[in-house]
């Protein structure tokens, strides 16, 4: 099997993998655009609320994420994934039975529990060699990207034909199939062979990712983009509304938004990893979402300067949102990308949750005004945590095996990082295992006798 290629067993497992995280995410997604636009058919409806019906989600996901993944350790990562999207289902139909908005609340809450993303991540690992991992997560990547434009506009076509109700329960048929997918479409990995620092998502690595000031800062970056979305679509989709654009037709409005924001970012993105300009790129799109949420302050008035607004801010942040995992990826320490994901995923939902309780706060006080320069603001304090980032230069990281009682882990430390090439390490001395992550100059020739690369 070439070391270069995906066998097909892994082209399989990330293809089903990128299914599975596609529809849990359409189900969380299409109710964005749409969500405060019908609130006011609920019971006890408020500004602040809806805010809280849409991103409270997230704190079930923040909450769990975490724990979960350590259960998938244990019992395996199927029946977490399974009861995770069962959860999510349940509270589909809670949501969809509900004619206040405290119901709604809690359903929501509920489908957050069903919190699965670092418990997937781990499963990942599991299937995929580590040369390809950085490939497998960008397919997720991708897959997340599509699911997101098509509830965008898939959201407003299902509730203006069944409503908020169908729209609920269209999410817990998702859930379903995803149930499916991981029964009968996902392979059941083999980890007795041996252990994967990258699979077990959460181990003792959690603190060294929380000291890393690098990955703390991409944390912030993705907290930050999930609160101010979800922020500005407490009050966008009345906005439109109020600016003539019928409910049942802001489909045809978003769907060339998604065209154009897709089409936008694929040069961007080219430009930043191939000529090596990802740091420029990547605080000019946080630019450009801090000044068109300031303008919006004054400009929001004029639907066809909502529509500029809406385009610019999603070119930058499917940009971000795609740039974002990736350099998580080539940041963290050596075999600790499960652990880094987890909490890089914990800090996403926890982003949603505090922006639709911050877009709903300052909407219901104060007013649509309020509630851009509290986002722009938001985004202007990452622009500035973001100036110092440093991003890595092209590595890789190798696994490497050693026989038992012919090195110790201080020895194997201080002689691997004297190869060229070498960058950092991370040895789990009781596996016999170690990561070692290398630069484009290192030469697996060079190995010390008796260690020895994975196939």
């Amino acid at each position: 099997m070439s070391h270069h290629t995906m066998s097909a067993a892994e082209r399989r497992s990330v293809a089903s993998l990128a299914t599975l995280y596609a529809f849990r995410m359409l189900g969380l997604f299409m109710l964005l655009p749409v969500l405060s636009l019908y609130a006011s058919e609920y019971n006890h409806s408020t500004p602040v609320l809806v805010g809280l019906a849409l991103g409270i989600y997230g704190l079930g996901q923040a909450a769990l994420q975490v724990p979960l993944g350590m259960l998938s350790d244990r019992i395996g990562r199927k029946p977490v994934i399974i009861a995770g999207l069962l959860l999510f289902a349940a509270g589909g139909i809670v949501a969809a039975s509900a004619d206040n908005i405290v119901t709604v609340i809690f359903g929501r809450l509920l489908q957050g529990t069903g919190a699965i993303a670092s418990t997937l991540t781990a499963l990942l690992a599991d299937l995929t060699r580590e040369q390809h991992r950085t490939k497998a997560m960008a397919a997720i990547g991708g897959s997340i990207g599509v699911s997101f434009a098509v509830a965008m506009v898939l959201g407003p076509l299902v509730a203006a034909s069944f409503g908020v109700s169908g729209l609920f329960l269209l999410t817990s048929l998702l859930a379903v199939i995803g149930v499916v997918i991981t029964l009968w479409l996902v392979p059941t990995p083999n980890i007795s062979s041996g252990l994967d620092a990258d699979s077990q998502s959460l181990s003792g690595l959690l603190g060294r990712c929380l000291r890393d000031s690098n990955l703390m800062r991409l944390n912030l970056g993705i907290f930050t983009l999930h609160a101010v979305l979800m922020a500005i679509f407490v009050a966008v989709p009345s906005l439109l509304e109020d600016k003539g654009l019928a409910r049942s037709d802001h489909w045809k409005m978003y769907l060339p938004v998604m065209v154009l924001a897709f089409i936008g970012m694929v040069p961007l993105i080219i430009c930043a990893e191939k000529y090596g300009r990802m740091k420029q790129i990547f605080l000019s799109a946080i630019s450009a979402i801090m000044l068109v949420l300031f303008a919006a302050t004054w400009l929001a008035k004029d639907y066809w300067y909502l529509v500029l607004m809406i385009t610019i801010f999603f070119v930058a942040f499917n940009l971000l949102e795609a740039s974002l995992p990736s350099l998580v990826s080539k940041t963290v320490y050596p075999g600790g990308k499960g652990t880094a994901m987890g909490v890089y995923s914990t800090f996403q939902f926890f982003g949603a949750f505090c922006g639709g309780a911050l877009g709903g706060g300052l909407f219901g006080r104060w007013g649509v005004t309020a509630l851009f320069v509290g986002a722009a603001i938001l985004a202007g304090v990452w622009l500035f945590v973001a100036w110092g980032m440093t991003v890595p230069a092209k590595s890789e990281n190798v696994v490497l095996y050693w026989q038992f009682g012919a090195w110790d882990s201080a020895t194997l430390r201080q002689e691997l990082l004297l190869l060229p090439g070498a960058v950092d390490i991370t040895i789990l001395e009781s596996e016999q295992l170690a990561y070692l992550r290398v630069g484009l100059e290192f030469d697996p020739a060079s190995l010390p006798e008796g260690i020895r690369l994975s196939s």
